[in-house]
């Protein structure tokens, strides 16, 4: 299992190199069930490389999780690694992240880094449009309860007949 890596961000503008996280406890606490509906990262060796920018929220679906992060905050009592700055863990799993969000002073809960091949677009409500190119985005992790995308979830999303309650489907809330 990998070890995490801090990323430390002056103003949230650039990244020093990966730092290594708090030695991990042998004997970690059990973690219930619901922690592991959360889908593995696409690729554990790439945890800690990713930039610390990236888009927040949106997009209704998404393709892979890359990284589970965890923000730490001075301000909040988070032990003051950059001059006041907010800094950030990466993990490869949720229950890892998890973890250390809840013994962490002045950590939030843990956020999922996700890749979107393609997305949709709502820049006005209720007006929809696909997106055919790649972002990377922070999601609270309960958004990966939504089903993963397809081929076919974003056209029958915007098809003329799609169902009435197609956002509620699309959030996973709904059958289709």
């Amino acid at each position: 299992m990998r070890i995490p890596t801090l990323m430390l961000c002056a103003a949230l503008l650039s990244c020093e190199q990966p730092r290594s996280a708090p030695a991990k406890d042998e004997n970690p606490p059990q973690t219930n069930a619901m922690e592991h509906r959360y889908p593995e990262v696409m690729d554990p060796e790439k945890v800690g490389t990713y930039p610390a920018l990236a888009k927040a929220g949106g997009g209704y679906v998404w393709d892979e999780v890359l990284e589970y992060r965890v923000w730490c905050y001075p301000e909040n009592g988070a032990s003051d690694e950059l001059e006041g700055d907010d800094y950030f863990y990466s993990f490869a799993t949720y229950s890892e992240a998890k973890r250390f969000a809840d013994a962490t002073k002045g950590a939030e809960s843990p956020l999922a880094l996700v890749l979107q091949r393609e997305y949709i677009d709502e820049s006005k409500p209720g007006e929809y449009r696909h997106i055919m190119e790649e972002r990377v985005t922070e999601w609270p992790v309960e958004f990966l309860k939504r089903p993963r995308r397809t081929p076919t979830t974003i056209p029958d999303f915007l098809a003329p007949d799609a169902p009435a309650n197609r956002l509620e489907i699309l959030r996973g809330t709904a059958s289709p």
